[in-house]
């Protein structure tokens, strides 16, 4: 059996505080530290503890050439519980499902440090509400009292600026000022198709495509991209749309079609409380849109580039701004949220780990009447100041 490091990890010096009876006997502080290595890796979910003599083994570890199982029983013993570990690979066959994951991270043309934040900053089974609500952070004012008074809303103004004019009659500016993050919505209506379908032809269908060489083809849509690549798909969960069986679905940008999924969950609603990481107060959306990343389309121009994964999460603040705009529009609340458990999201829609991720979830539909949930709707043009239901700035939200 042959082995090696995997490609892409970094080492964390971990620092704990811990309460020392002994150290307060002594008189010291009472205060002691608990230090551990944590070795976190792109191709693993979580990361690896390990002690130091391990660590520095690692490291001295190619991840380039293979390199036979030792003599030495130690240091056999070592390999063969970092291989366990998932830090080194095998060739063998046992350890063949390990060294395919592996792999496919080295062959995915990932900048390192941007594989190993999206693999570490992605959520499996989180509830973000309830560690909220644990941790007494749900208002502002819960904020305040845990962190102190945060830092100015803006810069200092600097003497003698300029003042510019303000326009009453802009058009655009009564939509604009009627866009706000939907926290309530109408279960009780359904959403016609018509409308879904126009919000998906303004901010994600194609509208024109170029071939440039043969199998060579770049597309045309109303939102902006890093190198007009558009790695970025929309899976919908749709709850109540006229006309359509509730479910999961593909929306193909060039074809502009719906396609069901052949995998269906059980629980539709349980699978979009999980997807939302608990928000339950964008579970109610008639249709959820999952931004989800081909991140192959993205790095084969942008090959282990430091900006590439930047560049597609500019992408999907692009595509979420533009849905608020149409939206709105239309007359429809919407919302974006990254608070999502992306884990989830690749099971419900079988997505190539690595190589497909999603990144945020938009939502829309109709708004209630009746505002349940808060909402930061400051000047009032959602809920009206003079109503009692209106807008709560005291709101911290996820």
């Amino acid at each position: 059996m042959n082995f090696r490091r995997c490609l892409m990890m970094m080492v964390e010096p971990i620092e704990r505080p811990r309460f020392d009876l002994a150290g307060v006997l002594g008189g010291g502080t009472g205060v002691d530290f608990e230090r551990s290595l944590q070795v976190r890796a792109a191709h693993l979910r979580e990361p690896r503890v390990i002690d130091a003599a391990s660590c520095m083994w690692l490291l001295q570890c190619s991840a380039v050439q293979w390199q036979p199982l030792p003599s030495d029983p130690q240091a056999r013993a070592d390999v063969l519980t970092l291989l366990e570990l998932g830090l080194l690979v095998s060739d063998d066959p046992a350890h063949a499902q390990a060294l395919a994951i592996e792999q496919q991270v080295r062959d995915s043309h990932w900048w390192p440090l941007s594989a190993l934040h999206y693999q570490q900053s992605c959520w499996d089974e989180v509830d973000s509400v309830q560690d909220m609500e644990q941790h007494q952070l749900v208002t502002a004012r819960d904020l305040v009292r845990s962190y102190g008074s945060p830092p100015p809303e803006a810069p200092p103004r600097i003497h003698g600026a300029r003042a510019l004019p303000c326009y009453e009659d802009d058009p655009m500016q009564p939509q604009l000022q009627a866009r706000a993050t939907c926290r309530n919505f109408d279960t009780g209506r359904a959403l016609p198709l018509p409308l879904l379908a126009r919000v998906l032809q303004q901010v994600l269908m194609a509208q024109a495509e170029v071939e440039t060489d043969p199998g060579v083809r770049f597309l045309k849509k109303n939102v902006p991209s890093a190198g007009s690549l558009h790695p970025l798909e929309a899976y919908l969960l749709v709850r109540n749309v006229e006309g359509m069986a509730p479910g999961l679905y593909h929306y193909h940008a060039v074809a502009h079609e719906l396609g069901r999924l052949s995998a269906q969950p059980q629980d539709l609603e349980s699978l979009c409380q999980r997807l939302l990481a608990g928000q339950h107060w964008f579970a109610d959306a008639h249709v959820l849109l999952v931004l989800v990343c081909r991140f192959e389309r993205n790095f084969w121009k942008y090959r282990n580039h430091a900006k590439a994964y930047r560049a597609v999460t500019l992408d999907a603040g692009h595509v979420s701004q533009a849905l608020y705009a149409s939206a709105t529009a239309l007359g429809l609340g919407a919302f974006v949220t990254a608070a999502i458990n992306e884990a989830e999201a690749g099971r419900a829609f079988g997505l190539q780990p690595m190589a497909e991720g999603a990144l945020a979830i938009c939502g829309l539909g109709w708004r209630s009447g009746t505002k349940t949930t808060a909402e930061l709707d400051p000047a009032g043009h959602v809920w009206p100041r003079s109503d009692p239901r209106g807008g709560d700035a005291d709101a911290a939200g996820p």
